[in-house]
């Protein structure tokens, strides 16, 4: 089943302990296409500028996706962003934010109008909201971060209203609702609209929350990581994948793509960029998931 996800294409400089890798594919709409990708038929819109490297697509073009969306800027550079990771790596240290591009609203194909599922990725909620009216998607989740709820608050309580599923991590689940106990703020959330949550929580795994039952899930024990960046947005494509290969958001469902979603994660910061999640296999992923079902049930 055909799965839309709207977001960003960026080019990024990262430190770690591991080493600097400069000027590399980025952005939370690529992490995301190249996870679900193995799962489904992957629409993605995007904005690029000239400098964004051609070469980039060929992993998502051999899997089959449709690239239409992607919208080029002749007189404009792609969004760009730079940061480190020191300690434990659970957060960067952004050192650089250059929007370029990611200022002007995705162009979205009418061929994308009505999917079956849509994943509105980090962006502002304005533009997720006017991504929302154009889809016109029957199940749509997206994702959201610190700036926007920060800065624009109201539009994101707007666009929530209008999911069936929401991503987010610890920090933000907290920021979002005012609850430092994220049992207590994965239940605030549910009233804030979504039928679903989803609370990352990096190296502590993540738990689901819907008003029937709630899932928590570690993180599969990954020995080197290399660099975290585009794990989370690897998540949500592992997860919504199989959601949207399977058709089936029953409790079952939601708990085994929560597993694909933490192995897709995992493979993801065993190297920099998105260089591990392109040479990664659906094999890759299958094995990861069967070890991490023998530490829970689902």
């Amino acid at each position: 089943m055909t799965l839309v996800v709207v977001g960003s294409v960026g080019i990024d400089t990262v430190e770690t302990p591991h080493g600097r890798a400069e000027n590399v594919v980025g952005g939370s709409s690529v992490y995301f296409s190249l996870a679900a990708s193995h799962f489904t038929k992957v629409r993605l819109a995007a904005n690029i500028g000239s400098d964004f490297p051609d070469q980039a697509w060929a992993a998502l073009r051999e899997r089959g996706a449709d690239l239409d969306g992607i919208q080029s800027f002749d007189d404009q550079p792609t969004f760009r962003w730079s940061g480190k990771y020191e300690g434990n790596m659970n957060e960067a240290e952004t050192l650089l934010t250059e929007l370029n591009v990611l200022a002007e609203p995705p162009a979205i194909p009418t061929s994308y109008v009505g999917s079956p599922f849509v994943f509105l990725a980090n962006m502002g909620p304005d533009v997720q909201l006017q991504a929302l009216e154009t889809l016109k998607g029957k199940v749509v989740f997206g994702d959201t971060m610190n700036l926007w709820i920060d800065i624009q608050r109201e539009a994101l309580l707007r666009v929530m209203k209008r999911l069936d599923g929401l991503i987010l991590n610890d920090a933000e689940a907290r920021e979002l609702t005012g609850q430092s106990n994220l049992i207590l703020a994965g239940e605030a959330l549910l009233q804030m609209g979504p039928d679903i949550i989803v609370v990352k929580k990096g190296e502590h795994g993540a738990t689901l929350f819907t008003k029937d039952f709630h899932f928590a899930l570690p993180a599969f024990p990954t020995k080197c990581v290399v660099d975290p960046t585009g794990a989370g947005d690897s998540f949500a494509g592992g997860m919504l994948g199989y959601l949207a290969h399977h058709k089936d958001l029953s409790p079952a469902s939601l708990r085994r793509a929560m597993v694909y979603g933490t192995a897709a994660a995992s493979l993801t910061v065993e190297a920099f960029s998105t260089q591990a999640l392109t040479q990664a296999t659906r094999k890759d992923l299958d094995e990861r998931f069967e070890q991490l079902v023998h530490f829970v049930r689902v």
